[in-house]
């Protein structure tokens, strides 16, 4: 193995793993370029820069979904936000509404939805 596959292997793996702590299941490598892209400049450099933690990113994230109106993503943040332990299911109701304001109500009651939803299915998944 060449210097270059080696560094590629060592970013690839920096992004899965930063990948499976974001959401809170084990990541294998995958195929393609897309996955590449997304494995290891995506999670292998932006999600790991120290600027901003991964709770503040995915507040981030989570303004950003409602804001483009694609809340349906958003449980898979909000899911995943709450199985480790960033945000509390009081803390996510509380986005959805603060979000009402800046999205439109229509958005934020679909945001509000699909967090009532994400903090069911982890209620169930603790008992």
């Amino acid at each position: 193995m060449t210097a270059s596959e080696e560094t590629v292997d060592a970013q690839r793996q920096k992004g899965l793993d930063m990948m499976s702590k974001v959401y809170g299941w084990e990541f294998a490598d995958g195929p393609g370029a897309f996955f590449a892209h997304t494995a290891d400049h995506l999670f292998g450099e932006v999600w790991t820069r120290e600027e901003l933690s991964v709770r503040d990113r995915r507040l981030l994230l989570l303004g950003a979904l409602a804001g483009s109106g694609q809340v349906d993503v958003a449980e898979i943040q909000a899911g995943a936000a709450l199985g480790n332990g960033e945000l509390t299911p009081g803390q996510l109701e509380e986005v959805a509404l603060f979000l009402c304001y800046y999205v439109g109500w229509p958005i934020g009651t679909k945001m509000n939805t699909v967090i009532g939803k994400a903090i069911r299915d982890h209620a169930k998944s603790q008992q």
